[in-house]
């Protein structure tokens, strides 16, 4: 979910764009040298960019009363890492707020930190930790964007309950209720991400297994035995 625009106290509204704007402004120097480096790359990133776009802007009612979407941010974080997925999320997010009322730019940073930082970062950290592992390159592939998803959903239950601790039961309270909120909707919609991008990073696979080689994404053992199959 976008939190929309004005629905954040000020002060936590400043807060979460103090917070963001560092990560955001670091991956902007690490997509320059990226793009730099390896002009190869500039299909790759369109892709997770207009994956992103797409995903994130599907707004479905969740049976809680809320509305719930995809982020699509688990692939970009395992293919270009979680800084430059925090700089194609933050240009995703201000557009829609711009063009598509989802969210605002108050909220922005707060948007970007749920849905382009800390999404990202989990979903790379589990694609770091089993990329070199027994298990299937598509499994983990799916664990990192299931993860990645469901993980954007806890911090934006974090950031509400944080600026709207309930009157009896405080923070914690709050949280616990947010979280009840996503959590019916957002588990078999991050099952369904993960099982889309999968789909979709074997359809790179399959496409540009040479730029994928080269990043250093997988294994070229582990690329080349999926290619076979």
């Amino acid at each position: 979910m976008h939190i929309m625009e004005g629905f954040l106290p000020p002060v936590w509204a400043a807060i979460w764009w103090i917070i963001a704007l560092p990560v955001v402004m670091y991956g902007f120097v690490q997509l320059k040298k990226v793009v730099d480096e390896n002009r190869d790359t500039l299909p790759l990133l369109g892709i997770c960019g207009a994956l992103i776009f797409i995903l994130s802007a599907l707004k479905l009612p969740s049976v809680t009363g809320s509305c719930s979407h995809p982020t699509g941010t688990g692939l970009s974080a395992i293919v270009f890492g979680p800084y430059i997925t925090a700089v194609i999320g933050f240009i995703v997010l201000l557009f829609q707020s711009l063009f598509l009322a989802h969210g605002g730019l108050s909220t922005l940073g707060a948007n970007t930190f749920s849905m382009a930082i800390c999404g990202p970062f989990l979903g790379y950290y589990v694609y770091r930790a089993l990329k070199d592992s027994a298990i299937n390159m598509y499994i983990t592939v799916f664990l990192a964007v299931a993860l990645a998803d469901l993980f954007t959903y806890v911090i934006t239950a974090l950031e509400l309950a944080l600026a709207y601790p309930a009157q009896a039961t405080g923070f914690m309270g709050s949280f616990v209720t947010f979280l009840g909120v996503f959590a019916v909707t957002q588990i078999p919609l991050a099952i369904l991400e993960g099982a889309i991008l999968a789909l979709v990073f074997k359809y790179i696979v399959n496409l540009k297994p040479d730029i994928l080689m080269k990043m250093g994404i997988f294994s070229e053992e582990k690329i080349k035995a999926a290619m076979e199959k």
